[in-house]
């Protein structure tokens, strides 16, 4: 599966047990949507990734990737301590041109 590099950053990262926010592959003023909260900045970035990582105990695994010029939309297996697990979610990634992640969206 061909995806660029900080989205495949983010799902490598996603596999760690660690609980920490991959470096360097989101913007400063970048936004994550999940569970229809929004997470703005660093800070917040990092406090969503470590709540999600306790709390569930997950692991994303990609299966599919469509890219178009604006957005990278990735289905991936969810796995973890949720009822319905495993899941097939969506991530709706926008870059900047740096490949930064600028929004992240996560839904069914």
């Amino acid at each position: 599966m061909n995806l660029p590099h900080s989205i495949e950053s983010y799902f490598a990262a996603d596999q760690g047990k660690a609980g920490m926010a991959p470096a360097g592959i989101f913007a400063t003023d970048a936004t994550v949507v999940d569970e229809g909260m929004s997470h703005v900045g660093p800070e917040a970035i990092a406090t969503w990734w470590k709540r999600a990582k306790e709390q569930y105990e997950h692991t994303a695994e990609p299966l599919h990737v469509v890219t178009s010029d604006e957005v990278t939309i990735v289905r991936a297996r969810v796995t973890g301590q949720f009822p319905g697990s495993p899941a097939v979610l969506t991530y709706r990634f926008n870059l900047q041109d740096d490949q930064k992640i600028a929004r992240l969206e996560i839904g069914a």
